[in-house]
């Protein structure tokens, strides 16, 4: 009950910051940012035991010193590789969630995996061929993080595929949106800069980190 109220308090809180986000309120954003991961983090500590309980409460911890890195970003690109690195490790232990959580694959399922597996490749592809011109030293670290993230969209295939209903779709659709938030901050950062982009990455993250942990606390809920 008290992890229910948490979610939704965060849900509150998130759509309380994305408004002064998309108004441009810089210094009130700025302030309100470090507590938005709190609220999952907590969420999760307060809910009943489960296996993977620890992993994720170590993902999120590390998305939340990644937000808080990044938002040292503007002073010089260590912050900014720093945030890499912190939400890097936060995606591995995504994939090492998923990992933990997944049972036998069915055999029936193999071609609605495999055309996945197409798509997430091409996605990666596409992705690293825009971006690649414009990276200069980033090169392999960039790479490095796309090919992770994409990893960890195809744990969460593999998992959608074996966990039951909603859970498996809350998770998948959490990673993908995941995965499009990074793409836009990476778009945005190496490529173009789009109009409403720090509004977009916000709520397509904050969306995805939502959908992520409701998804896992939903498969691990005691019957």
């Amino acid at each position: 009950m008290k992890s229910d109220i948490i979610l939704k308090s965060f849900i509150g809180f998130s759509l309380f910051y994305l408004s002064f986000l998309l108004f441009g309120n810089e210094n009130t954003v700025w302030f309100l940012k470090p507590y938005l991961l709190p609220f999952l983090i907590l969420a999760v500590y307060f809910h009943e035991r489960f296996i993977t309980k620890k992993i994720l409460l170590a993902a999120l911890t590390l998305s939340w010193i990644g937000d808080i890195i990044l938002m040292f970003a503007d002073k010089g690109e260590l912050y900014f590789i720093a945030g890499l690195i912190a939400f890097l490790l936060s995606h591995i232990s995504y994939i090492t969630l998923f990992s933990k959580q997944l049972k036998i694959y069915l055999k029936k399922s193999k071609i609605i995996f495999w055309v996945g597996v197409t798509a997430i490749a091409f996605y990666l592809i596409v992705m690293m061929l825009i971006l690649l011109p414009s990276l200069g030293d980033l090169k392999i670290p960039v790479f490095v993080y796309a090919l992770t993230i994409s990893i960890m969209l195809l744990f969460a295939l593999k998992g959608f595929l074996n966990w039951q209903k909603p859970a498996n779709i809350y998770i998948l659709i959490g990673a993908i949106i995941f995965v499009a938030s990074d793409s836009i901050l990476a778009f945005d950062k190496f490529y173009t800069p789009l109009q409403y982009s720090s509004f977009l990455i916000m709520a397509t993250y904050l969306t995805a980190q939502y959908l992520i942990v409701t998804g896992i606390l939903k498969l691990n809920k005691k019957k």
